[in-house]
Order: C-alpha cells, then sequence, then structure tokens
C-alpha cells in the first residue's frame, strides 16, 4: 500500500465514522422530541415534629409528579420556605430516587430551625390563627443522570395558622 492509499482509505474511515456519529445523535435527539413536560412540586405539608423556644424541627412534605411517559431520576433539591417575610428554613438535599412515569412520589424532608429572632413577627401572624398566612417556596429540582435539568420552582399559597397549634 502507498501513501497515497492510506490517505485515501483514512480519509474514507474518517467520513464513515463522521456519518456514524452523526445518524447515532440523530437517534439521540428522539429522546427529546417527545412532548416533555415540567414535574409539579408542591409543598403539601408542614409537620410539627417539636416546638420548643430556641429549637423548632419540622418535616417538610413534598408531592412531585411526573407527567412524562419516562421515568424521573431526581438528584436533589434547593429549597427555601418562607411564611409571611419570615425565612423559615432553607437547605438542600442531595438524595437521588425516581419517579415513575405518570405517577407522583412524596419526598420528606427533615429540617430544624430556631425562629427565636422572630418571635415577634410570628406572634403578629399567630395572634389570629384562623387567618390565612401567605407562604412561599422558592428552590431547584435537580433531575437527570447524562443529561441534567434543574426544574426551577417558585410556588406561592396560603396556610391557617390554626391548623398547625394543637389544642
Amino acid at each position: 500500500m502507498n501513501h497515497r492509499t492510506l490517505v485515501t482509505h483514512a480519509a474514507g474511515l474518517k467520513h464513515a465514522i463522521g456519518l456514524a456519529l452523526l445518524l447515532g445523535l440523530c437517534g439521540c435527539s428522539s429522546w427529546f422530541s417527545g412532548p416533555y413536560q415540567d414535574p409539579q412540586v408542591h409543598l403539601v405539608h408542614v409537620e410539627v415534629v417539636k416546638a420548643k423556644v430556641l429549637e423548632q424541627r419540622f418535616v417538610l412534605r413534598f408531592s412531585i409528579d411526573n407527567p412524562n411517559n419516562s421515568r424521573l431520576r431526581v438528584r436533589g433539591l434547593i429549597y427555601r420556605v418562607t411564611l409571611g417575610d419570615i425565612l423559615l428554613t432553607d437547605g438542600e438535599v442531595d438524595d437521588w430516587f425516581t419517579v415513575a412515569a405518570h405517577s407522583k412520589e412524596y419526598y420528606e424532608i427533615p429540617v430544624r430551625t430556631n425562629l427565636w429572632e422572630h418571635l415577634r413577627d410570628l406572634a403578629k401572624l399567630l395572634k389570629h390563627p384562623e387567618r390565612p398566612v401567605p407562604y412561599r417556596l422558592e428552590g431547584r429540582l435537580k433531575t437527570g443522570f447524562l443529561f441534567r435539568h434543574n426544574l426551577h420552582l417558585d410556588h406561592s399559597g396560603e396556610i391557617i395558622p390554626g391548623d398547625y397549634i394543637p389544642e
């Protein structure tokens, strides 16, 4: 084999490899061509575990709805929850789990906080426990494995404080 034949074979091999890669990537693009919908994340319950003057413990319960035809791999959650203008808690968890296609999973996060500095503001909010108090959930749901995707969360709602105060 002379040099010219070797170069011609190398160029042909290079084109064949390029074509194979191009066709392979076109096949991968079909992964994203379906009607992907962002999962829905909701703060569904706040359970008071322990409430003392200098430390409060809660369990935040989230629902994650996957409306898609494929399973959803969750890699963690970055969150911030405010009650009125008061920061209730914020943090990050790196738990991995999967939400099956067209299903809902519940995810619980134990949190610990100290609301002592906000005691006066909390007392104002709780003065009328039957009145709704606005809350806000902000954060990012980290999803995916090879193709990572962060879903930005920004939900607002209202809670009735009396529902969380034991009689």
